[in-house]
């Protein structure tokens, strides 16, 4: 009696262990796959922090996806309000910046051709591509961990996704090689729908929905902003200001073992949208959405647009330059 009683209780044992761990990491790719398959889009909003040294950066998004490939990510700076969208249609990849009437056009796979925390497509790529996948359960739901493709960016090596006890995506940590979290992305709501009109992903229909407060015109560079990153035997060479129809721009030249070409110019506001054609890819830095190429990266902020050009920089070389501006104080 005592031996069916204790193999009783082993059963019992064994079917609350199970029903505790009811999903395994074949479920969770499954349920992403059958809701991206069911339905034609959909929508979610949460909050992205970027650390930078010793900064960090939150951003407010807002994703929007339909399917045949049609993207809109709002990207809202919450200390400044300053706003970009990337927006992907049949035309090719953009990011606009309204509160400048300008956007950067490119030719680019984008997103499929790096890991972005705050889409779930690329998710779940990331997920089936990783051969070591890793999953465990706890108190919470469950914790997904591969291994990520950030190419502009070899420090960052891997991913943390965290599930709720229904495998809903919560949150989103990517980690650099010394386990430190770089970014955080945590998902407020995300709503699975019918999509979305093709007009709602075109260009002027983006640039004249969005709300936004017109920057105002700079028309003098008050201060000097230098890179704190410099690459091993480079230097200051010299600076001149020049004069603009618009105001000034400032050339800093730097020399030595990898010379390299850093510009500040007050920006100037078209009355009609303008679009920059760009061979290259939306990079998202510290506090704004840049647009690097092979031999140059190009940002804009509060008023003022930043050009880092060099025939020697390597693509890392030029995002480190870039991080290293930003986390300066911006000329008012």
């Amino acid at each position: 009696m005592k031996k069916k009683f204790f193999v009783f209780l082993l059963v019992v044992f064994s079917f609350i262990i199970t029903g505790c761990n009811k999903y395994d990491k074949n479920d969770i790719t499954k349920n992403l796959k059958k809701l991206l398959d069911k339905n034609k889009g959909y929508c979610l909003n949460g909050e992205l922090e970027i650390f930078n040294n010793e900064d960090s950066y939150i951003y407010d998004v807002n994703v929007y996806y339909s399917k045949d490939d049609n993207y809109k990510v709002s990207l809202k700076n919450k200390i400044n309000n300053h706003e970009q969208i990337i927006l992907r249609n049949n035309d090719g990849v953009y990011v606009l910046t309204p509160s400048l009437n300008k956007s950067f056009k490119f030719q680019s796979e984008w997103p499929y051709n790096n890991s972005q925390s705050y889409l779930i497509q690329t998710l779940l790529k990331d997920m089936e591509n990783d051969e070591n996948i890793k999953f465990e359960k706890n108190d919470n739901g469950y914790i997904v961990t591969t291994k990520v493709n950030y190419s502009n960016n070899k420090d960052l090596i891997k991913q943390n996704i965290y599930l709720d006890n229904n495998i809903n995506i919560t949150d989103v940590h990517i980690l650099d090689k010394e386990e430190n979290v770089k970014m955080k992305m945590h998902f407020n709501k995300i709503d699975y729908n019918n999509g979305y009109d093709e007009n709602f992903f075109t260009l002027d229909e983006n640039m004249a929905s969005v709300t936004y407060e017109k920057e105002e015109t700079v028309s003098k560079l008050e201060d000097i902003i230098y890179p704190m990153y410099l690459p091993t035997g480079t230097y200051l060479g010299s600076q001149d200001v020049v004069a603009t129809d618009d105001g000034e721009r400032l050339i800093l030249t730097f020399e030595g073992e990898k010379p390299f070409m850093f510009v500040q110019e007050t920006a100037a506001i078209p009355n009609n949208l303008m679009t920059i054609p760009v061979d290259g890819e939306p990079e998202l830095i510290a506090d704004t959405v840049a647009a690097l190429t092979d031999s140059s990266i190009a940002w804009s902020n509060n008023g003022v647009e930043y050009y880092v050009v060099s025939d020697t920089l390597n693509k890392d070389e030029l995002l480190s330059v870039a991080k290293s501006v930003s986390v300066m104080p911006i000329a008012k």
